[in-house]
């Protein structure tokens, strides 16, 4: 099984370590043709406008859209989250969205840098651990649509976590963490 992991910037070689991990191969995608063949991507954290210019001056905005439209699942974290929202609450004017999910995210929702922090989040779907949970200036999740399941919220009832069909976007980076739960419920959503 191959899984592409947007490479043009942000947490991406953490991805790949952890899919290496779980004995997937990952794959660097940077152009369009990078998306042939893979069986589903990751777009990391890092800087959401940055990823989302790269990606649009590359071309690659339009072949991510049709991939998830395909039914393979895509999977955004934190910078990844924001780009894959149909609605960003102070955004940066022009910020290429992919609007893949129904959802209204707040981008860097809980400070700055030095504000990060580490909780641990209850998902059930991944068992009944809770799951140590990785949140640097992270976005957050205002609202959700219908079609949206919630996986995971804080204990101030703040959605940190969801799911959308074969979509998942997480405001946090279970990448930076040893616990691969998150990435194998991600490769069971490809139905394959």
């Amino acid at each position: 099984m191959k899984i592409g992991v947007l490479a043009v910037q942000g947490a991406f070689i953490e991805h790949e370590q952890m899919l290496r991990r779980i004995g997937v191969e990952p794959v660097e995608v940077r152009l369009p043709e990078h998306l042939e063949g893979i069986e589903g991507l990751i777009i990391p954290g890092g800087e959401s406008t940055t990823i989302g210019r790269v990606s649009g001056k590359w071309g690659l905005l339009e072949p991510i859209r049709d991939l998830a439209r395909s039914g393979r699942p895509v999977w955004g974290t934190c910078a990844g989250m924001i780009l894959m929202a149909k609605e960003v609450v102070d955004g940066v004017p022009g910020q290429p969205l992919l609007g893949l999910m129904d959802v209204t995210v707040r981008r860097n929702a809980f400070g700055r840098q030095v504000d990060s922090f580490e909780t641990d989040l209850e998902v059930p779907a991944l068992g009944d651990l809770p799951f140590r949970a990785v949140f640097i200036r992270a976005p957050l999740i205002e609202r959700v649509g219908e079609e949206v399941e919630v996986l995971a919220r804080l204990e101030d009832g703040t959605v940190v976590a969801v799911r959308q069909g074969n979509l998942l976007a997480t405001s946090f980076h279970p990448e930076l963490t040893e616990d691969v739960r998150f990435h194998r419920y991600f490769l069971g959503l490809s139905g394959r």
